[in-house]
């Protein structure tokens, strides 16, 4: 992004973090903008959430922190910041908590800054917000923007502009596939091994789905491509894989066509709330107290609980702690069928 020329005032949002965060974050940004709706909004954000950004109606510009690679250095980060810094931010807010997003915060010198009091660097800002442990992301966001949240006021959704390019390709791919009814979408992926439900039983769920004549897709990111194939060698051209095939934004007007999508505690739960449609959530390791569920009317959640182990971390691990995986394994496909049922009736 190139510097803007503009008089008009101008916000930054740091978020730094994963895309099922970024998604969440949407709901802030379309309430500051409501509220300032003379201000230009900016969001400096990693290269793979930009497009979500990108596409929210109410972000002006994307700033994209490559972290990794482009400015993983110091020098290079400090030489970014320099940059940014020229747009004279009146304001910056900063959901995400990491040491990075705080030490940028304090680089660039902006007089009202915003973070929560759980963060890596909780001095870098001027406002600190208590970080409310027992609410959703959007509400602890809407929180840190100062919004006075009361009942369900929160429960803001996301909102995705979608190109007609966008409509037209998935239109076209979903009369092609003769997809028009009885579409269940299933994420079966997660970075965490241990938010992934096990691979044996979504088997299972895809059996139950395909003798009632649903039609199964499944989506997800290049790195799901291991699981998603394992699935669809079982059923050969009865599910379709489009794991990677997919942008963010390409998967949202996708969901828009299902019944209901079904999905790991991951980022296809938040791109299925930016489509509007029922979500099942499944809980292996986590639980949906941290925040992270699905909250439109349409959606639930299932999880097993009744394991002195659980949660045994808010992000999950690459392998179980004690080597049970019982949270995943006890929780059976019939259960989980038994709760699909109830929401595609």
């Amino acid at each position: 992004m190139e510097t803007l020329i503009n008089d008009s005032p101008k916000i930054l949002i740091i978020q730094t973090a994963f895309p099922g965060d970024a998604i969440l974050t949407l709901p802030m940004i379309q309430q500051l903008k409501k509220r300032h709706p003379g201000f230009l909004i900016d969001v400096l954000c990693i290269p793979s959430t930009s497009e979500i950004f990108k596409s929210s109606p109410f972000v002006n510009s994307v700033w994209e922190f490559d972290k990794r690679e482009k400015h993983k250095s110091v020098f290079a980060m400090l030489k970014f910041v320099k940059e940014i810094k020229k747009n004279n931010y009146l304001n910056i807010y900063c959901p995400h908590r990491s040491l990075r997003s705080a030490f940028i915060t304090l680089q660039l010198g902006v007089k009202e800054t915003y973070g929560f009091d759980n963060s890596s660097l909780k001095f870098a800002f001027r406002n600190v917000i208590p970080y409310n442990y027992a609410a959703h992301e959007v509400q602890r966001n809407l929180e840190l923007i100062g919004e006075e949240i009361g009942n369900d006021d929160w429960k803001v959704l996301p909102e995705i502009k979608i190109s007609n390019k966008i409509q037209k390709k998935i239109s076209e791919f979903v009369s092609k596939n003769n997809l028009e009814e009885k579409l269940i979408a299933m994420a079966p992926g997660s970075v965490w091994q241990t938010k992934r439900y096990p691979v044996e039983h979504f088997i299972g769920i895809v059996k139950f789905l395909l003798e009632k004549k649903y039609k199964v897709v499944i989506i997800g990111g290049t790195y799901d491509k291991q699981i998603s194939s394992q699935i669809v060698s079982e059923f050969h051209e009865q599910v379709i894989d489009e794991c990677g095939e997919f942008s963010f934004i390409e998967n949202i007007e996708l969901l828009k066509h299902a019944k209901l999508l079904i999905c790991n505690d991951s980022a296809p739960t938040h791109l299925g709330m930016c489509a509007d449609i029922p979500v099942l959530t499944i809980y292996c390791s986590t639980v949906p107290e941290f925040g992270f569920y699905p909250y439109n009317g349409k959606s639930k959640s299932i999880s097993y609980n009744e394991l002195s182990c659980k949660p045994c971390g808010i992000h999950g691990y690459n392998s179980c702690p004690i080597s049970t995986f019982e949270c995943g394994n006890l929780l059976k496909p019939d259960i989980v069928i038994k709760t699909i049922e109830e929401m595609i009736r």
